[in-house]
């Protein structure tokens, strides 16, 4: 089992410094990836509602401060030299694909192949109307441009004609070290789970307890038969909200068991005492998980 952690760029790590000594201190407790959260703007008195709380609303004040994922991952890429640089999610629809896909094979390249690229279609309709962007149509257009990416990442020079992407003979260098990015599908619906199946290397459900966890599961794994994919390539991460305490091993135990090979935990658990925290998870933890 791999162990992450999630919303990496919220709270004292959107500070240089802090985000500095948490990138290195978690690497070395044994933390196999960083994950970021992202929003351009948040509009203020948006109507929409957020789905990973019953408040309908995010944690924290409109205005607490989230650093753009990509220039936060590559400023920690250059600190540290093995944990993974993840994004978890980044609202795809809302950025254009070929800026996009050079982005991140540029980070992947300059960490040495540790970028791992999270996606999400987005819920924030008021964030879309202000970048100018649909909304409805932010399922097909991430479909879309995730192929369009892969294209650049992958040919010699690539060509895409799709719904929303479409270039001819394009060279785009640098590539990706491996010659493409781990593409993980974030979300708790069964839009998301398909979508997961169909075109992603990875499912990272939201939320949902295990009993939901197992039918998203089943749900991405009957996709990828249906596409003509192996369901058994998929990777499946999941929250770890109940790996913490006396149960956590447990908890990890039972997680994997359902075929999730990454937990991921929340950022807020290690705020206080950082290094000491991310040290103690490490060795209970960790270091003991199947």
């Amino acid at each position: 089992m791999d162990f992450g952690i999630v919303f990496a760029n919220t709270g004292p790590f959107v500070e240089p410094d802090a985000a500095a000594a948490f990138a290195s201190h978690a690497e070395a407790a044994g933390f196999e990836s960083l994950w970021t959260v992202e929003h351009v703007v948040v509009p203020a008195g948006y109507e929409s509602t957020y789905p990973y709380d019953p408040s309908g609303r995010m944690p924290g004040n409109d205005d607490a401060p989230i650093p753009d994922p990509l220039v936060w991952l590559s400023y920690l890429a250059a600190v540290t030299s093995r944990i993974r640089l993840a994004t978890g999610i980044l609202i795809v629809p809302q950025r254009n694909p070929l800026v996009l896909a050079k982005q991140l094979a540029t980070l992947d390249a300059l960490s040495g192949g540790r970028m791992e690229f999270g996606i999400g279609v987005g819920w924030l309709e008021e964030e879309f109307d202000a970048l100018g962007v649909p909304f409805d149509d932010r399922g097909r257009r991430t479909d879309d441009y995730v192929v369009a990416m892969r294209a650049l990442w992958a040919d010699e020079r690539a060509t895409h004609h799709g719904e929303f992407a479409s270039f001819d003979e394009c060279v785009m260098r640098p590539q990706p070290r491996r010659g493409t990015i781990p593409v993980h599908v974030g979300g708790h619906s069964d839009a998301a789970a398909r979508r997961a199946g169909r075109l992603g290397d990875g499912f990272f459900p939201g939320k949902g307890d295990h009993a939901e966890l197992e039918r998203l599961f089943g749900v991405a794994r009957q996709a990828a038969f249906e596409a003509g994919r192996n369901p058994d390539v998929l990777t499946f991460t999941s929250g770890g909200n109940g790996a913490i305490g006396s149960r956590a091993l447990d908890e990890v135990g039972e997680l994997a068991a359902m075929g999730v090979t990454r937990v991921v935990l929340p950022s807020s658990l290690f705020w206080q005492d950082t290094e000491e925290a991310l040290a103690r998870y490490g060795a209970e933890i960790i270091a003991k998980a199947p």
